[in-house]
């Protein structure tokens, strides 16, 4: 490790003394220098500090603060110079690779990659101190993180004096009143101080007008509140529940402020020791929760009343009141108990009796809030099949209520057997993690509010999906102080902050959410000029062209395809990302995706042939696997086909190009109809073909070039079979066609009295004796009656319902 730092101080020396020959090399000046000096300096500190174990947290945290400030300055340094170097790298490859050992080149060119490789590495000595600089602070910003957790740990986890003990009394009760005593006596000092008592008679002007003010605030609050939300409501929104909860911000924001300004006049009067400064300090924070909480439970009153036409909640709303403020109570003394000990340090028997009575209060306090219950789930949040049973977010919340039952019950228990500490870092917690989980439904409802006020949409916009994003957005921005309320520290969060933002590695390819945010806007606008693009073609110009629709859809499509694949092209760059490590990654994805993904790259393969030689065109005509239909949107993957039966079928377009597909209208829309027609025996058959002839002939969707036929086909086993074969202007009529022709011709038969035979069958019973009777049931009187009522049940189909051939042969 020495021979490595003094490696590196070499280095920084050598970079120091080299004077580049070519404009824009890098120089170090005294400051950097010194800057690195305080460097080693903070860093060797920090790693005595780390061995010797004996720095409490704070001291840790605010070495560890001094660190982040080296590494992020070191981290800068990582990329200096690196535009510089990239040049003097294309240079060197320009002038080729060096001669092996033996070999000679040119003199010119041999001095030319002399000074360009000492140019390089002048430029590459501040990025190898900055890497090195940097790893090291990360490392040492590691340990002091891991010295600082394990130092909670051990206080969390460590057993002290049980609360029950007695004998801690005494002490408990001569430390709590002598830090009450030093607060009075500090504060009497101060005022019989002549200089003290001169700087308020002094000042006592502003102390009045400041004690005034927040006096006015705390009594006129409520008032001036009612008058905001008056003139407030006269710009609409009445009854969307807006402007009610603007007034509710209102009723606590003038009262604290009206609190700040009271605090403010006690400090300004300069008559406060040490610890009534403290104190005074605090209390803003400490009216903040008991307004907080309070307004909490009026909006949770006021929505629950509205939604509870049961009655629950207003029954027991004076049982809230009293609970939510035992519980703004306790959060309040677990504050001023903190501060107590952060200024006069008592011992751990005197932290465990005076915690005690807290914890076991509010964890009772707790456990009666979990009791009072909830109003009965409305009939639309309830699942199917389900008696009352919470489903979604208020599964959710029955969770949570569980979770802190269970805590109200184990809190108090660590307490007595001595764990003090971790009892108070589990139920005070507790506490904040219900307020903050209330807050989040109070301004996910505030914001369903605003929308629908805006939008017009009133109580429907709660089930849109924009209210559903920002609640997903709130749930993400509690995260954050919901680690902070279970003890997570601010360092810690900056840190992880600073890790997402600078991103990781995968395959050589560094992403963070800069990168992705820039890609993720140059594709979006990208996108959108090609959609704008194939809207302009496809509405716009192809239509004035002679091209087909089947051409037109193609056109469009490959636009498409093309503008997404520079698209995104663009957007990599834009980016930032290594399109060689990106070719990396892709090669090593190949292999699985030529064996995993090779069904749907073969049909977007067929996709794109399909596009270029067109063999079928939307609107098409197409009998392909059994299925029949037209062609109504070919995509990369897939088409969709439209059955005559007006269903979709979409078909992979691997089974287009590798498969036999029939297009009736590839082209043009000429077909043949063919229809038969069976007569009966001895009926003259040259008469019906002039017949079946005059009713071809005399449609006018068919053909005269090539002229119709008529075709006597056969002796079948119950007529004599012809057909008509005739080509039609449109294939697509050919049904009507062949309606329209088997009407003339029955017309045309029953005028000229030729007979349509039908079969006919002879059944000849061999034993008829052996029949018998069928016996009737009883009451019946001998006679077996149809059931003529309704069937009960569907009729079961077979695979002949299903059989396509029972229909028309197209």
């Amino acid at each position: 490790m020495r021979v490595l730092r003094a490696l590196l101080l070499a280095l920084f020396s050598i970079a120091l003394l080299s004077v580049g020959t070519l404009a824009g090399a890098q120089q170090y000046t005294d400051d950097q220098r010194a800057f690195h000096d305080r460097w080693l300096a903070t860093a060797q500190r920090a790693e005595t500090v780390l061995n010797t174990k004996r720095a409490s947290n704070a001291s840790l945290e605010q070495l560890r603060a001094e660190i982040v400030e080296f590494r992020d300055t070191f981290n800068s340094g990582r990329d200096r110079n690196a535009e510089r170097i990239q040049t003097l790298e294309s240079q060197l490859e320009a002038l080729g690779p060096a001669p092996e050992d033996g070999a000679t080149e040119v003199e010119d060119i041999a001095e030319l990659r002399k000074r360009l490789n000492v140019q390089l590495d002048n430029l590459r000595v501040p990025q190898v101190i900055s890497e090195e600089a940097y790893s090291r602070a990360n490392g040492l910003i590691s340990e002091i993180d891991t010295a600082i957790w394990s130092s909670t740990k051990q206080e969390l986890l460590s057993r002290g004096p049980s609360p029950l003990n007695l004998a801690l009394l005494p002490e408990a009760y001569r430390e709590t009143r002598q830090a009450i005593r030093r607060l009075f006596h500090e504060t009497k000092e101060n005022i019989g101080i002549a200089a003290v008592r001169a700087q308020v008679q002094e000042r006592l002007p502003a102390i009045a007008a400041l004690m005034v003010i927040g006096l006015i605030l705390l009594v006129k609050g409520k008032r001036w509140s009612d008058r905001i939300g008056s003139y407030l409501r006269s710009f609409g929104g009445a009854g969307s529940g807006v402007w009610t909860f603007v007034i509710s911000l209102t009723r606590i924001l003038i009262p604290w402020v009206g609190v700040v300004f009271l605090c403010g006049a006690m400090q300004f009067s300069g008559i406060l020791g040490v610890r009534g400064t403290l104190l005074v300090q605090q209390i803003p924070y400490l009216a903040a929760i008991f307004l907080y909480l309070d307004w909490i439970r009026r909006q949770f009153i006021t929505h629950a009343v509205n939604t509870d036409p049961e009655g629950h909640v207003a029954a027991n709303a004076t049982k809230y009141r009293i609970f939510v403020g035992l519980l703004a109570l306790s959060l309040v003394l677990n504050d001023l108990i903190r501060l107590f000990e952060r200024i006069d340090s008592p011992s751990a028997g005197t932290l465990a009796v005076i915690y005690f009575p807290l914890i076991l209060a509010t964890g009772l306090v707790l456990l009666r809030v979990m009791r009072l219950g909830r109003p009965p789930v409305p009939e639309s949040e309830k699942g199917e099949g389900e008696d009352g049973r919470r489903v979604g977010f208020s599964s959710v919340i029955d969770m949570v209520q569980r979770i802190v039952y269970m805590l109200g019950v184990m809190s108090p228990l660590l307490a007595i057997f001595g764990y003090v500490p971790a009892a108070a870092a589990i139920v005070f917690p507790a506490v904040e993690t219900i307020a903050l989980m209330a807050t989040f439904v109070i301004l996910h409802r505030f914001v369903a509010s605003v929308y629908g006020w805006i939008s017009g949409k009133g109580e429907a916009a709660a089930d849109s999906l924009l209210i559903v994003v920002v609640g997903f957005i709130l749930t993400l921005l509690s995260l954050p102080i919901l680690a902070l309320i279970w003890g997570a520290r601010p360092a810690q969060l900056a840190e992880a902050w600073s890790l997402l933002m600078s991103g990781f590695v995968i395959g050589g390819i560094r992403i963070s959410p800069t990168i992705f945010i820039v890609f993720a806007v140059v594709f979006a606008i990208g996108y959108t000029l090609t959609r704008l693009l194939q809207s302009g073609l496809r509405n716009s110009l192809l239509p004035k062209t002679r091209m087909d629709p089947g051409g037109q859809n193609a056109v469009v499509s490959g636009i498409g395809y093309i503008g997404i694949f520079i698209t995104t092209l663009v957007a990599i760059i834009s980016a930032g990302i290594d399109l060689t490590a990106l070719g990396y990654v892709a090669g090593a994805l190949s292999v699985g995706i030529g064996f995993g993904l090779q069904n749907i790259v073969s049909n977007f393969v067929s996709g794109i042939i399909l596009l270029i030689e067109r063999p079928i065109s939307k609107g098409d005509w197409i009998d392909v696997n059994g299925q029949m239909g037209y062609v109504r949107d070919i995509a990369v993957r897939s088409t969709r086909i439209e059955t005559f039966d007006r269903t979709d079928v979409i078909v992979p377009n691997s089974d287009l190009i590798s498969g036999t597909v029939t297009n009736y209208t590839r082209g043009n829309t000429i077909g043949r109809v063919i229809v038969p027609v069976g007569i009966a025996y001895g009926t003259d058959t040259r008469k019906v073909e002039t017949i079946l002839s005059e009713v071809a002939n005399a449609h006018p969707m068919v053909l005269a070039h090539p002229a119709p036929s008529v075709v006597f086909k056969g002796f079948g086993a119950d007529s004599l079979d012809f057909e008509i074969r005739a080509i039609l202007r449109d294939v697509n009529w050919v049904l009507s066609v062949k309606s329209d022709m088997n009407h003339e011709i029955a017309r045309r038969f029953v005028e000229e009295g030729i007979e349509i035979p039908f079969a006919q069958r002879d059944i000849w019973i061999r034993n008829p004796e052996a029949l018998g009777t069928v016996p009737a049931e009883e009451g019946s009187g001998g006679t077996v009656k149809p059931d003529a009522s309704p069937s009960s049940t569907p009729v079961e189909m077979t695979e002949v319902d299903m059989d396509n051939d029972a229909g028309d042969d197209y």
